[in-house]
């Protein structure tokens, strides 16, 4: 959640740290502001809503200065309003936040009682004061602000400015991302390596515990206590060419044209051509030795791990126990110290799902993720990663990113299966070469809009949408049914097909669209029956399936998508794309706003 941008150099910093703001519009917000020093003294211009509101502020009242922060909030303490907007600072500094700070109603309580005066509703405010605090008191500001950060608690990235100090930036992180970047006579702040895609390629991401004290000729990290530490660059290959929309209505829109690309992308690096078998990188443990899988994450990334559940029980036959990462850790399960954690994230840095991570660490299990950022907290921590080579996921509702990570985790249950001793060569030739040809059906998928668009304007006109899938569809169900939630704001819930009759069904009428994923697998007439029982109470049938589905059911339903026959193994890679494309397509004829639906965020760093 939430996005910091800073930049300290020889040119204006606004314009800078503008552009960085609007490329981390991504994450999510509803307020918008930028602090920089000019003549040495701080200078705030904040805003509630877009970022274009910030923009009109700046254009009646810009911001001089060679030193900046700014930053985009997700409300959690405080209403969205302009008064409670980063940044926060006084005469002495200006401060801006992500994460939480657990303990600030302590600190509030000292500071008031300190005469410091708080003005929001935030728990961000609390970190500017208590650096104002000791500022007075005559510290310096790089001792003001390691005094302030040992008395910090929670999850949080700070950047910092102050007064009468040109060109000096501050900034440290503990369990929330925050990259430096380094220019020419000039160094940057970011919450990711996007927020500095156009700016620079040599970027350090910073460690848990980190402060980095920046001026435009380099930076200097110490540790909170002050003890020096060295830390490496990295080349990033993002530039800024690949974060625009191409000609595309919306980033959703793009990114889900991108579904063959990323496919492709991610098999080349799991399936050895000339082999045509699944190849892992060097894992520190036997997956031969694996007695069991505990799989978390969350939102879309876990409706990934349930299909992939399927996967790793049916063909690796391993045992695999499966919780939103939210309530792993607190459900506590047994665990034997030779199990896999296999955790799936797209930003490496969801608060639960990292918690949770840290939570089977404890249990001395084996730590694999699944993950989009090869270089985010989740990576650091884990004991391998396989990456999902999907690029940039702008869009807050993860579309390409979801396939990608079927893709990983359909190759590594071949890879288990085959180290259990569950799969044949031939067997393995088969999967493999089901999986190679999802980039091309994967566009066949894609060309049937027409006909999604057509199936959208009938959902379009709901309150209320059911969705149904057996076996490895009923997470496709749940994606479609989160998707259509995100982006169109109807109210949509799904199902296992079966479960329909043991409650859902009295939800059936006119006025309720009932959205199938039923290709013509062994589970085809158990989901036929279904739709037969719905299409009897008056249901409105649409349905995702393929030529020979498409032959027995479309006798019963409204309207039919066909897409190609594909093995069994990989329906739910094919199937999952028309149904987030009817999300997309509802959401463009409502006139929502898809790329940053209400209260979302893209990346949930706050549990």
């Amino acid at each position: 959640m939430c996005g910091i941008c800073g930049a300290t150099g020889l040119r204006h910093a606004t314009p800078i740290v503008f552009e960085g703001l609007r490329r981390l519009e991504y994450r999510g917000y509803d307020s918008a502001g930028i602090a920089t020093l000019a003549d040495g003294k701080i200078e705030r211009r904040r805003a509630a809503g877009k970022l274009d509101n910030l923009a009109a502020l700046l254009e009646r009242e810009p911001l001089a200065g060679t030193t900046g922060i700014g930053h985009t909030r997700w409300a959690t303490h405080g209403a969205p309003t302009t008064g409670n907007a980063h940044p926060h600072g006084t005469a002495r500094v200006a401060i801006v936040h992500n994460g939480i700070i657990e303990n600030f109603e302590t600190l509030r309580r000292e500071l008031e009682t300190a005469g410091q005066v708080f003005e929001t509703e935030t728990d961000s405010e609390t970190i500017a004061l208590l650096v104002d605090y000791h500022l007075q008191r005559g510290l310096s500001p790089k001792e003001a602000a390691l005094a302030t950060l040992q008395r910090l608690e929670g999850a949080y990235a700070v950047a910092m400015v102050f007064a009468g100090h040109e060109g000096l930036m501050i900034g440290a992180c503990h369990n929330a991302p925050l990259a430096v970047g380094y220019g020419e006579q000039e160094m940057f702040l970011g919450s990711d390596s996007l927020a500095l895609a156009p700016l620079t390629r040599r970027i350090t991401y910073m460690e848990n515990g980190d402060c980095a004290i920046l001026t435009p000729m380099g930076a200097e990290f110490i540790r909170f206590d002050g003890t020096p530490v060295q830390r490496a660059q990295q080349v990033t290959t993002l530039t800024a060419g690949a974060i625009g929309k191409d000609g595309y209505r919306h980033y959703m829109e793009k990114e889900l044209h991108e579904h063959p690309l990323v496919i492709g992308q991610t098999l080349q690096r799991m399936v050895d051509p000339a082999t045509r078998k699944v190849v892992l990188p060097e894992l520190p443990f036997n997956l031969a030795d694996v007695p069991r899988a505990v799989m978390t994450a969350c939102g879309s990334a876990f409706y990934a791990g349930m299909v992939g559940r399927y996967w790793l029980e049916e063909i690796a036959r391993l045992p695999v126990d499966i919780d939103v990462a939210s309530e792993l850790r607190y459900r506590n399960p047994p665990l034997d110290r030779h199990s896999l954690g296999l955790l799936i994230s797209q930003s490496g840095e969801t608060a639960d799902t990292l918690a949770a991570l840290r939570a089977l660490r404890q249990n001395a299990v084996h730590i694999l993720s699944v993950l989009n950022v090869e270089h985010s907290s989740m990576a650091r921590e884990s004991d391998a990663v396989l990456g999902t080579v999907a690029g940039p996921e702008i869009s807050v509702a993860s579309t390409k990113a979801f396939t990608a990570q079927l893709t990983v985790l359909a190759c590594l249950s071949i890879a288990i299966a085959r180290a259990r001793g569950h799969l044949d060569p031939l067997r393995e030739e088969e999967l493999v070469s089901a999986l190679l040809d999802m980039p091309t059906r994967a566009a066949d998928a894609l060309a049937q809009h027409d006909a999604v668009r057509a199936m959208a304007r009938v959902v379009a006109e709901a309150r209320d949408v059911l969705y149904l899938g057996r076996g490895s569809l009923f997470p496709v169900a749940m994606e479609g049914a989160l998707k259509l939630k995100e982006i169109s704001y109807i109210h949509a819930e799904a199902y296992a097909a079966g479960e329909m009759k043991h409650g859902p069904i009295s939800l059936i009428d006119s006025s309720v669209p009932i959205v199938a994923s039923a290709p013509y697998t062994p589970l085809f007439d158990k989901t036929l029956s279904n739709l037969q029982e719905a299409k009897a109470r008056g249901g409105r049938l649409l349905v995702f399936t393929d030529t020979k589905g498409a032959e027995r059911v479309s006798a019963i339903a409204e309207q039919v998508v066909v897409l190609p026959h594909v093995h069994d193994f990989v329906t739910p890679i094919l199937q999952v794309i028309p149904v987030q494309m009817l999300a997309y397509e509802v959401a463009v004829l409502k006139g929502t706003d898809v790329d940053q639906p209400r209260n979302l965020a893209k990346s949930v760093t706050v549990e």
